[in-house]
This record gives C-alpha cells, sequence and structure tokens, in this order.
C-alpha cells in the first residue's frame, strides 16, 4: 500500500474532527471516522502538469467514495477513474449525473454511481455529501433534463462539516444555499480567477483570490483553504495574495491554511 493511504488507514479521526490530505489542483483526500473520501484528483502524469501526483493512480486503494465536480480532466480524471474502478471494486463514484454515460463509459457499473445535482445528497459510510449548483464560468443548466454539469459539495459526517467549491464563481443566492447548513468547518476555495486571454483558448474561469477571500470572509468557516493555483503554468493563483487579502480585509476571522502536498491538516470544532 502507498505509505500516504497506509498513514491515512492507520490514523484515528475522533468525532468532532476530520482530516484533510491535499493533492494539487483541487484535488482532496478526506477522512471522517472511518470513511475515505477522493475528491476532484487529478492523477494522470501528463504532460504540462507541474507537479507530480502525490499518489499513483493504481496505488490508491481502500477509498469508499471518488468524487468528481464536473467533467474536465483535472477534476473528474477519466483514465485514473477507469484504473480505480479496477482496483477499488467496493468504491462509489459521485459525479454529476449530467455525466453518467460518460462515467459508465470508464467500466464503472450502474451500481456505483452516485449521480447528483442541485439539492440532491448522497450517503457514503459515515458521510453526507450535498450538491449544490456550481457556475463554471456560468450554471449552464441543460434545458431538458434540468442537470447541471457542474457541482460544489458539502460533506458532512463525524460531526464536522467540510465545503469543497469545486470549480465555480459566485453567484446570487449561492451564499444563501452555503449558509442554510450550518457552521462549516472547513473550504476548499478555486482562487485562480478569469480573463479574457484563457476565456480565448476555452479554459473557463474561477473566482479570483479576492472573490474567494469575500467568500470565505462572509461564511465564516472554521479554515479555508485556496486551491486551483499550482497545476498549469498558463492557469495559476496566488496563494499569497489571497492570505494577504484575508489577513488585511478579514483579520482573525478565518482560519487561513497554506496547503503541502499530501501533508495532512486536522479540522475540528
Amino acid at each position: 500500500m502507498n505509505g500516504i493511504l497506509a498513514e491515512i488507514r492507520r490514523r484515528e479521526v475522533p468525532f468532532g474532527t476530520a482530516d484533510l490530505w491535499w493533492l494539487g489542483q483541487m484535488g482532496l483526500l478526506l477522512k471522517m471516522g472511518e470513511t475515505i473520501l477522493c475528491i476532484d484528483y487529478f492523477a494522470s502524469e501528463l504532460p504540462g502538469r507541474q507537479v507530480p501526483p502525490p499518489v499513483a493512480a493504481a496505488e490508491m486503494d481502500g477509498i469508499d467514495a471518488f468524487l468528481g465536480t464536473h467533467n474536465h480532466l483535472d477534476h473528474i480524471d477519466h483514465s485514473a477513474w477507469q484504473v480505480w474502478a479496477r482496483c477499488c471494486p467496493d468504491a462509489q463514484f459521485v459525479f454529476p449525473a449530467l455525466h453518467l454515460r460518460e462515467v459508465m463509459d470508464d467500466g464503472i457499473t450502474e451500481s456505483r454511481c452516485l449521480g447528483l445535482n442541485d439539492g440532491g445528497c448522497c450517503r457514503v459510510g459515515d458521510a453526507t455529501i450535498h450538491a449544490i449548483a456550481a457556475a463554471h464560468e456560468f450554471l449552464d443548466q441543460d434545458p431538458e433534463s434540468g442537470l447541471y454539469p457542474c457541482l460544489q459539495y458539502i460533506i458532512e459526517g463525524n460531526g464536522v462539516r467540510i465545503y469543497h467549491a469545486g470549480d465555480t464563481l459566485r453567484y446570487e443566492g449561492m451564499l444563501a444555499k452555503l449558509r442554510a447548513f450550518g457552521r462549516i468547518d472547513a473550504a476548499l476555495l478555486p482562487i485562480n480567477g478569469r480573463d479574457g486571454e484563457r476565456y480565448r483558448r476555452n479554459c473557463i474561469g474561477n473566482m479570483t483570490f479576492q472573490e474567494a477571500a469575500d467568500l470565505a470572509g462572509e461564511l465564516e468557516p472554521g479554515a479555508v483553504i485556496p486551491g486551483h493555483w499550482d497545476m498549469f503554468a498558463d492557469n495559476p493563483g496566488d496563494p499569497g495574495a489571497f492570505a494577504d487579502y484575508m489577513d488585511a480585509k478579514y483579520p482573525g476571522r478565518v482560519r487561513v491554511i497554506r496547503p503541502d502536498y499530501a501533508i495532512p491538516v486536522s479540522i475540528g470544532r
């Protein structure tokens, strides 16, 4: 077993806590109680990525569910999902229901697919996963099915609530949806922003670091982690600028965690 996964399996996570391991970009391993979730992990060793995957796709075992927020390579890595379908035969797969066919094409049977839409939820072990529509850069709701292509997740379990924003801009009503869940103990937010040059080459955007900081400042989670800044040279973000803006505008209100690759972070109340 990979050393990181072995450590995760060994670690005890008392009630009222959760442990997180950032995997780069918006990738996250999350342990709640005895349940291990892997979210938005880009595990393929492809040209152009600036940092290698901390855990090889074939070494991911003992995972209870793999979550993907939307059908982009660095969030639903289909090559890796095909591997995980085989090496984690008991794992469930959580994703926007609009992408059921693409996920099943990875060799994942429908019985293992937990497709969600805005307002939906599912349970995996000790964790309950709630879905909220994401605007990347637009909500883009499918007019026929009513399904959204991009989601955000609120993950509750073991007395803790974690918010994974996927890729999104803030949109009208989103803060109210998040606040309806009550206190959030940690939030992973994208900070790479957007601009015309990226949009013209179909690199659609996210919140700027200022917008992400304002969302964190208004939501006031116990901790905030900036994501989506490290993987590609032509789509960067600045976690230092995010932390500085949080300190200047919301001093002492939210703990800012600048993550390091596959280093455990404990979240608790």
